[in-house]
């Protein structure tokens, strides 16, 4: 095509575009009628929308709208719907004692729906959804407690947490670390001594030589029979139940370097109700006591 003058296909009588790509022309033909509709339609529903509903992105946040509309909005208008249908058995659940709970049915029914609801968002992360743990983890579905597992031990450790810096009632204790308290032959000793205490394999000469370094540096805390002590927090060492591991080299590296727990305290996050829920689901799992 040149000068103006329509290209025109010879074939169906329509005139091209003027492009060819390997003689194919490209013909002209008007779009349908009703798709130019259906565009336009979608154009002027889209400048709507954008007018009505948050669009467009700005530095901090997002035009608001002519609506005001926001999904958070949504979902925080349907969790204060259900805050207050369930106010009064929540007043009831915070008062309650956890020790008698289990006499009123419907309430303690509740605490666990509640508590199992509150562990999965907030708790699952470290101790798993089955509240199993990890290394470093407690289990939570033993007997094995490092400061207690009846239901006023549980709700304080839940709303202080441990070893924290955020709440001045967190549980707090520190092992030492005995790397240069301790020879590496002390070490290796006391280790085996700790594994035969759990009735594990273990070098039986070592592990007589390691019952003099334990109590001299260790059964202050973990006690002259190795049971533990609850008020600090320090393990039983018989029952082969392990935070952290109980081979050798994991033995080893607690021995010299310690260990040191951190539990956030959620006495801010969670309110009275769902501190005394997720005690009571953690109680009735298995472990409690």
């Amino acid at each position: 095509m040149s000068g103006g003058k329509k290209d025109i296909d010879e074939v169906t009588g329509t005139d091209t575009t003027g492009h060819s790509w390997d003689g194919i022309k490209e013909l002209n033909n008007p779009l349908p009628r009703w798709w130019l509709y259906t565009l336009y339609l979608c154009i002027i529903w889209a400048v709507g929308y954008s007018i009505m509903y948050p669009a467009w992105p700005m530095i901090s946040k997002a035009s608001a709208g002519v609506l005001g509309y926001s999904t958070r909005g949504e979902v925080a208008a349907d969790i204060a719907k259900f805050e207050a249908a369930n106010a009064e058995i929540s007043a009831q659940l915070a008062a309650a004692d956890l020790t008698t709970l289990s006499q009123n049915e419907e309430l303690m029914r509740f605490a666990t729906s509640a508590g199992g609801a509150v562990f999965r968002n907030n708790c699952s992360q470290c101790h798993g959804s089955g509240a199993a743990g990890a290394k470093g983890y407690p289990n939570l579905l033993d007997d094995d407690w490092l400061w207690g597992g009846d239901f006023e031990n549980i709700s304080y450790t839940i709303r202080h947490g441990i070893r924290n810096e955020e709440d001045f009632d967190a549980r707090y204790s520190q092992m030492t670390a005995f790397d240069e308290i301790l020879s590496n032959a002390e070490i290796d000793a006391v280790v085996q001594h700790v594994r035969a205490l759990s009735n594990q394999d273990h070098d039986a000469a070592l592990a007589a030589e390691g019952a003099s370094v334990f109590m001299d540096n260790c059964a202050a805390c973990h006690g002259d029979d190795a049971m533990g002590n609850r008020d600090l927090g320090a393990p039983d060492l018989t029952d082969a139940i392990w935070l952290y591991g109980g081979d050798a080299a994991t033995l080893e590296q607690t021995v010299r370097y310690a260990r040191f727990g951190v539990m956030p305290p959620w006495g801010e996050r969670l309110t009275d109700a769902e501190v005394q829920a997720v005690a009571a689901y953690v109680h009735q799992l298995g472990g409690g006591e």
